[in-house]
């Protein structure tokens, strides 16, 4: 097949696909726990809130950056939550998380400009960067130091390209929070280097081990933090496709002018899914919490008792990030043998990065009897 219609800068991506082999296969018993989308449906109270909204005429184009009285009861929620005041136009609706953080990239970067990535990370970071013209450069992290950000590592990593970090905690695919120390740190580190930092904030519900604060909160970090809020994780809403960006008001305008040549608006029906998530997000975000982290700590316990597995607590998200070195395969390895004689579907550690490599993600995104047969099936792998 001639590929010569293509621009350039994804012939190589498409090339791969064609190489890459069939790694579709299904089974009738498959547990699929691959994939970062809750098994719990959207709370009714969004759903019904917002289909009466679509009867009522909700249906049209909003205002660019979203609808005014969701821009409100967001700004509304960071004071109520983290007493911080935002203001109306340093917030941007965004047709949910990834778009946000493509249209962030666009936004700041030229060419050449050298992004941070600590991983192991969200898989398409690396990409967004360089389909704006920047370079990632990746720093390591080890289970042995509870994945927490290597500040030694990092003031290696800075040279005079480098323009922002990316951070994502609670952490996607890990399971890790960073600690108030790392986030303090990280924080001081990015005034002294003059850093933006692209805070990806989409599981800050699923913080189990303390009050989730955000970076952008900490002194001297306001007008250096791009946050990226989602409304995917913690409020069940993975198929409604809508999220927020809060920046200073001039990266904001960038970003509006931006996605009007792309979408122009996040779907109208969404954004008022969301007003209605926040206005009641105190009636379910317990239930949503206690369930996953019930889940989680299962899934930990359950992996401890494995003899080639190592594995630590979950302090946020609902991923857990066992090592499998002990078996002595790849990550690759080791979830394709899962998948062929087990029929349990994980993603391997190493699609986050070589931090990631003899490590596995599960999502306990399914209930527990669930978790308990992937399990008991894994157990029974030999070595």
């Amino acid at each position: 097949m001639s590929l010569k219609y293509l621009s350039s800068k994804y012939r190589d991506s498409v090339i791969d696909q064609q190489t890459s082999g069939d790694v579709s296969v299904e089974y009738d018993d498959l547990i699929n726990l691959s994939i970062g989308d809750p098994d719990i449906i959207t709370p009714e109270i969004i759903i019904n809130n917002a289909f009466n909204d679509a009867l009522a005429g909700h249906t049209k184009y909003t205002a660019s950056r979203g609808y005014p009285e969701l821009r409100q009861a967001i700004c509304d929620f960071y004071k109520e939550r983290y007493n911080m005041l935002v203001k109306d136009e340093e917030v941007f609706v965004s047709t949910a998380g990834s778009v946000a953080m493509f249209l962030t990239m666009q936004a700041i970067l030229d060419a050449d400009d050298e992004v941070i990535i600590i991983e192991p990370y969200f898989f398409p970071y690396p990409n967004q960067v360089k389909m704006a013209g920047g370079i990632p450069v990746f720093i390591k992290t080890s289970m042995e130091n509870n994945f927490q950000i290597d500040f030694e590592m990092l003031s290696a990593a800075i040279t005079d390209k480098t323009k922002a970090i990316i951070i994502n905690t609670p952490n996607n695919p890990t399971g890790i929070c960073y600690t108030d120390a790392t986030m303090s740190e990280l924080a001081d580190f990015a005034i002294k280097n003059d850093l933006i930092v692209v805070a990806d904030d989409i599981y800050t519900s699923f913080d189990y081990t303390k009050k989730f604060m955000p970076i952008s909160s900490l002194p001297g970090m306001k007008e250096r933090t791009i946050t990226i809020n989602s409304f995917s994780k913690n409020f069940l809403m993975t198929g409604f496709r809508v999220g927020n960006i809060i920046a200073p008001d001039y990266i904001i305008n960038v970003i509006q002018q931006i996605n009007e040549n792309v979408v122009y608006t996040a779907p109208s029906i969404s954004q008022r899914a969301a007003l209605h998530g926040l206005k009641h997000f105190s009636e379910f975000e317990n239930n949503i919490v206690n369930t996953f982290k019930e889940r989680v700590e299962y899934a930990h316990k359950r992996l401890s008792e494995i003899p080639y597995v190592d594995v630590l607590p979950v302090s946020g998200s609902f991923y857990i990030f066992p090592s499998i070195k002990k078996t002595k395969l790849t990550s690759s390895e080791f979830a394709k043998k899962l998948m062929d004689e087990c029929h349990v579907r994980v993603i391997p550690g190493s699609s986050f990065g070589e931090s990631g490599e003899f490590h596995i993600r599960i999502s306990c995104t399914l209930e527990i009897d669930k978790l308990a047969q992937a399990f008991d099936r894994m157990e029974k792998l030999k070595f």
